[in-house]
Parts: structure tokens; sequence; C-alpha cells
């Protein structure tokens, strides 16, 4: 008698709210080491131009699941980019302050990376600058997707963390 070891869907794990933030801080680890060794070789803006257009290619990468509703479908890019965050109440703490035909706009009350990074030490300098490394990775998601992207990241002085702000881009010729 030979025994079925195949797996099911139901023999994966659930995912848990502390495994992603387990998965998040060392995502935001991994670009703070990012960031000090090539602060190191190349100073802080440079370091940060670095980490940005990395992050930007994978916001690209990501766009492209978007794409079916740019350059104008604001309505259903809320629904379908907020819908596809894991427990992003929790994570993120988003509020949709504005979504019409104009233009969307959503304040994030909370970032696990920024999180991470300020419970690590970071200084407001570095907070600065990792938030704007990382946060390129919205550039390249809903520019990708079709849409004018004109978000603000986190700033000394500022409560929250990024401002995402998108508008409806270029139609196709």
């Amino acid at each position: 008698m030979t025994q079925d070891t195949t797996k099911t869907p139901t023999d994966e794990p659930e995912i848990t709210l502390e495994m992603l933030k387990g998965a998040y801080a060392m995502r935001a680890r991994a670009y703070a080491h990012m960031f000090d060794v090539l602060r190191e070789a190349f100073g802080a803006e440079r370091a940060v131009e670095l980490i940005g257009e990395s992050t930007r290619r994978l916001g690209k990468d990501m766009g492209g699941k978007f794409a079916h509703l740019g350059p104008d479908n604001l309505p259903g890019l809320k629904e379908a980019f907020i819908g596809g965050i894991p427990c992003a109440p929790q994570m993120f703490a988003p509020e949709i302050r504005k979504c019409d035909d104009e233009s969307m706009e959503i304040q994030f009350h909370r970032c696990p990376l920024k999180d991470t990074w300020a419970a690590d030490g970071r200084n407001d300098e570095d907070l600065e600058h990792l938030c704007k490394a990382a946060g390129a990775i919205d550039g390249g998601l809903f520019t990708e997707a079709g849409f004018t992207f004109k978000g603000e990241t986190w700033t000394k002085g500022k409560t929250g963390c990024c401002l995402l702000r998108v508008e409806p881009g270029q139609a196709a010729d």
C-alpha cells in the first residue's frame, strides 16, 4: 500500500499577522543594510537613488496587474490596490481621503517598514532617506499601470507615513 504524499491547499500553514510583520521587518532591515553599505560607498543621496531605482523597478513588476484599470479607472484602482494588501488595516491603516474621476488620495497612517526602522533606532534623517528609497515602489507600480503618480513619502514633522496621490494617466493613442 502506497501512501499519498501530495499536498493539498489546506496543508499549507495559515499566514498570520505576526508572520506578515516578520516578513516586512526582514524587508525593512534588508533595505536598511543596503542603504548603509551604499551610503558608505557613495553617500546618502546616491544610496537613496540606487535603492529607489531598484524599488521603482519592483513596483513596475507589480503594476502590470493593475494595467487593465488605467489610465483612468481610479475607483477600480483603489479597490484592487487596497484589496490586494494583506492585512491592510493592521499594517498600513489606509485612509481614503479622496477617490473620484480626477484623483485618488490614500494616506497611510502606519508603515511596517518605517515602524521597523524606528524600532531599530534609526534617526529622522535615516527614516526620511529610507522612506524615500522604499517609497519609489509606488511610483513604479502606478505609472506602469498607466496612471500619473504624485505621492509623497514621510518627512520629519509629518504624522503617519506615505501619502499616495494618483491621477489619470495619458490615454493610449
